[in-house]
């Protein structure tokens, strides 16, 4: 057993099936989560760790199977065993920084941008979920932003327009522009919110690389590179998301998804091992 600050945070992880594949590693995830955490920290405990060799921008999760995103590759796997089921591999030129995707019906629909060049120019990528075939992109009509996440909520399209502080931002604009746009059908602006500035802290000099809505109705985000997720819900009234509590992860940043049958299920990626983590969100009592 292992103690972070007067929390329990015992590793299943090490009586775990064969798929998780360095018991040491993840042992080192969860130390290094304790270096980040602020007293008091609620911590997702990871339960399972598949190796993805595409988990460097993000995941997505259709409760059945997991999809690993790098900038031009997906990969499809078993949630439960770890098999490589499906993959698309694009061209470099073409699909130069896919950030992350999600599950909407029969598609995998991705958020892509043109990260770090501006002016910021958003793509929509849509594969056939079943085999990983690309069927159609959508070019944004707006771009307050580089479009770093897309999910689907409450019959609108939701979207994160990511701003930095220095590279691939533009002048004039920092991290503290970074917006959560509600868009039509037509993926045109219908309003957007701004982040509340207890995130923006402690997002800065990036932004929002990963987005999940739960079916608690609460928007949950994470960074860049914090092992840290933030949970945010739309306002009665104002423009600010509020900001309703944080948990630690063993994960450190980039995109992210809430599992759709398993709601208190996150699944996130570990860059430096190539892998993909699922973890048990806490109560919300406990954020």
């Amino acid at each position: 057993m292992l103690w972070i600050q007067g929390m329990k945070t015992v590793l299943p992880l090490l009586a775990m099936p064969i798929f998780v594949f360095a018991v040491a590693a993840a042992q080192a995830s969860v130390l290094s989560v304790g270096a980040e955490m602020q007293a008091g920290m609620p911590y997702a405990i990871p339960e399972i760790r598949l190796e993805a060799p595409e988990a460097d921008q993000g995941v997505a999760s259709d409760g059945t199977f997991i999809y690993a995103v790098d900038n031009s590759e997906i990969g499809k796997y078993a949630a439960e065993t770890g098999e490589r089921v499906a993959g698309f591999a694009g061209d470099a030129e073409a699909f130069p920084h896919m950030n992350s995707c999600a599950v909407v019906e029969r598609d995998l629909v991705c958020a892509a941008s043109n990260y770090p060049k501006t002016p910021h120019a958003g793509r929509v990528e849509f594969f056939r979920a079943s085999d990983l075939r690309h069927e159609r992109t959508v070019v944004l009509p707006d771009n307050p932003g580089s479009l770093t996440v897309l999910d689907r909520h409450d019959g609108r399209w939701w979207a994160v327009f990511a701003n930095y502080d220095g590279r691939g931002g533009v002048p004039g604009q920092d991290h503290t522009a970074t917006l959560l746009v509600r868009l039509d059908d037509d993926f045109r602006v219908e309003r957007s919110w701004t982040l509340p500035s207890t995130v923006l802290e402690r997002l800065a000099p990036f932004s929002i690389s990963g987005g999940s809505w739960g079916r608690d109705g609460l928007f949950y985000a994470s960074g860049h590179d914090k092992p840290e997720i933030y949970v945010l819900a739309i306002p009665e009234a104002g423009g600010t998301l509020r900001h309703v509590g944080t948990f630690a992860t063993a994960s450190f940043g980039q995109a992210i998804a809430i599992d759709p049958r398993d709601p208190d299920r996150l699944w996130s990626i570990d860059r430096a091992t190539r892998s993909v983590l699922a973890s048990r969100i806490p109560s919300r009592g406990e954020r």
